[in-house]
């Protein structure tokens, strides 16, 4: 239906002296102006949220996770019913995670993170307190055992490229090894090597499907750069994977900014990895959402970006303003008849009060976390959007100082919630 050409970057505005940068990636679903915020529907949904109000809410593209599509419905069924967009009834540009992160960060036990802040310890037997392993890597792949009911799978590269070109999503991403901070230096060494193997059978065997699947849409590939918080490993895992080529000569189409770091560290990775990377190819940094944060990455040089928190908090009552964060179930909401936020021009406070979310949350309704997460992820996309908008106008350093002068002045409800 189409090829490689149908996928494309063009790089608009440079910030000056940085690599930040607006932008467009082309794809075969529609463009997505970056830099962009990508909501995360990891089962093919965001949840409590329909699809087309994702879209009402300004978001240009939606990320699924191959992991847990592999174990439910099972990637062959979504691919029957015409690829992700198709299945969940969302027109726009998709990207799937190769479901590395999910083996290993599920098969330890751990549900949301593995480590993000570096600790005196470091074992490369990393385990949560009380849990069972499920997961095992190997310099072929992963072995696992399902957390839904304790079956065994095997994840090579090869599987995670079939899996995720069944799912259909215009851009994925190749299979890596997943490392936290309690690792050892010669453990990081390792899975760096071991990504840049599986980053070449990758992009092998996406060549193969792209080939025999001609009957769909193309689909992009992005490589993965771990690394952990070492420069040199960094740099040096950038350029081994923008040197890979497949059989057919074929380059990857973008990379993604993954891996174990320090949330002070943030910046000073992106910019390592983006003196590496080619200017010509778009990236995404994976697992971020916090103001300060999307600022840092965005300046240094991240185009796209993921995460699940806009969504995951809002299903715990906690609420994105412009002056913080807040927990919409605490006593001094139950009277307050006014919006989240009267600058917000989102569905929920258009419509509804901070005390009718608080009786919410206390009668455990599920319109709670609809109406929240609708407000979260309308915030996020909002804020992205707006510094998209000064990269263009001109004025990014100006705004960030004025956004995050708000973000952490704690003037208005955001000064409950430690963030």
């Amino acid at each position: 239906m189409s090829g490689p050409e149908s996928f494309s970057f063009t790089v608009g505005t440079r910030l000056d002296g940085r690599h930040g940068r607006s932008g467009v990636i082309a794809t075969p679903h529609g463009p997505i102006a970056t830099p962009a915020f990508i909501p995360v529907g990891t089962k093919a949904t965001v949840k409590a949220v329909l699809p087309e109000t994702m879209r009402e809410l300004g978001a240009q593209a939606l990320l699924a996770n191959a992991y847990h599509l592999y174990l439910q419905p099972g990637a062959d069924i979504v691919d029957e019913a015409g690829g992700l967009g198709a299945f969940m009834n969302w027109p726009g540009p998709t990207f799937t995670d190769s479901g590395g992160f999910q083996v290993m960060s599920l098969g330890v036990g751990f549900k949301k993170v593995l480590a993000m802040e570096a600790v005196d310890v470091r074992s490369d037997d990393v385990i949560a307190p009380g849990k069972e392993r499920l997961a095992t890597v190997d310099d072929d792949g992963v072995t696992f055992r399902s957390h839904l009911d304790g079956s065994v799978h095997r994840f090579t590269p090869e599987v995670s490229m079939n899996i995720q070109h069944q799912l259909g999503a215009d851009i994925m991403f190749a299979f890596d090894e997943l490392t936290t901070l309690l690792n050892t230096r010669a453990y990081q060494e390792q899975s760096v090597q071991r990504t840049h193997e599986w980053a070449q059978r990758c992009i092998d065997e996406h060549e193969r499907l792209t080939a025999a699947r001609t009957h769909r849409p193309y689909q992009a590939l992005f490589a993965v750069v771990q690394g952990a918080q070492y420069e040199d490993l960094r740099r040096k895992a950038c350029r081994g994977l923008e040197s890979i080529r497949g059989n057919a000569g074929t380059g990857f189409d973008g990379y993604g900014i993954g891996g174990a770091l320090e949330k002070h560290n943030l910046g000073a990775i992106v910019g390592w990895c983006c003196d590496e990377l080619p200017e010509d190819k778009p990236r995404h940094m994976l697992g971020i959402s916090e103001p300060e944060d999307i600022f840092t990455a965005i300046e240094n040089g991240a185009d796209t970006f993921d995460c699940v928190n806009p969504s995951r908090v809002a299903r715990n009552a906690a609420i994105y303003v412009d002056t913080g964060r807040f927990n919409i179930n605490t006593s001094r909401f139950r009277r307050d008849f006014t919006p989240i936020d009267e600058n917000c021009d989102c569905y929920t406070c258009a419509n509804y009060t901070r005390a009718y979310l608080h009786h919410l949350f206390k009668a455990k309704e599920m319109l709670a976390a609809t109406l929240c997460t609708i407000h979260n992820e309308r915030f996020t996309i909002r804020l992205v959007d707006r510094i998209r908008e000064s990269i263009e106008g001109g004025y990014f350093d100006e705004h960030k100082a004025q956004t995050l002068g708000r973000w952490r002045s704690k003037k208005g409800a955001g000064h409950e919630v430690d963030r």
